[in-house]
């Protein structure tokens, strides 16, 4: 009985040691790297397994730092044997979020063929990049349905052209019709509202930092415009 009580106490000291130290490398690294990152906050402090390295969560992205925060490493960090990105599975692994929380009543709803596969996209209309990628990859995708979070960044007129989109009669023809062709929505009734400022909030939370980005099923998301081709082999890993 007595050594069992002393075997508790001591691993509770060891426990109680590990924290402290761990709080201890975590203040003195903080201290050290937050000043240069031009006003960013460092989220959370992780020991990773590899290098004596310590992962940096920050605006959603990861750095790299010693233990005494002495150097900052900016870059992947790849398995020489396998090739594996394990920077990229991180931060696709902090990233993640929960698909089914997402406000789709604050979306635009376009199904396409069966509609099994699904996908939500948040995008600004004044933005290029989500032109292009409305124009190639999601104008010709079939069997998938698109829920569209019109994510106003880019300037003041977004939000204008947001608005009048969802108040038109058919909103996913209307986006469409902007995003594919150039033709413009008319002008809202001024008794209409958006979801605007829903969905820029959220984007936010989100750490959404440019459009279009795409969110799946099982949480993960990818940044950027990609080509059918990239978007099919992503969706067949997906279980829906």
């Amino acid at each position: 009985m007595l050594k069992t009580k002393l075997a508790v106490l001591l691993a509770t000291g060891l426990m109680a040691s590990c924290v402290e130290a761990q709080n201890s490398v975590e203040a003195t690294i903080k201290k050290a790297v937050e000043p240069r990152l031009g006003g960013a906050k460092i989220e959370s402090v992780k020991e990773t397994p590899y290098g004596g390295l310590y992962e940096l969560r920050v605006a959603g992205d990861i750095l790299y730092t010693d233990k005494k925060g002495e150097y900052l490493f900016i870059g992947h960090v790849y398995d020489a044997k396998t090739t594996r990105d394990l920077t990229r599975e991180r931060i696709d692994d902090i990233n993640k979020i929960k698909f089914s929380d997402l406000p789709f009543e604050s979306a635009i709803k376009q199904v396409k063929g069966d509609g099994k596969r699904v996908i939500a996209v948040f995008e600004d209309p004044n933005c290029g990049y989500c032109k292009r990628l409305r124009q190639t990859t999601l104008k010709n995708i079939d069997n998938v349905t698109i829920y569209t979070f019109m994510y106003n960044i880019l300037s003041e007129d977004s939000f204008v052209k947001s608005k009048n989109i969802w108040c038109a009669p058919d909103r996913a023809k209307a986006w469409d019709d902007w995003m594919i062709n150039g033709k413009a929505a008319p002008a809202a009734a001024a008794s209409c509202e958006s979801p605007n400022e829903k969905v820029l909030a959220l984007g936010q939370k989100m750490k959404i930092q440019g459009t279009p980005a795409i969110f799946f099923a099982d949480g993960t998301r990818i940044p950027g415009a990609i080509d059918q081709k990239a978007l099919e082999a992503k969706l067949a890993t997906v279980k829906q």
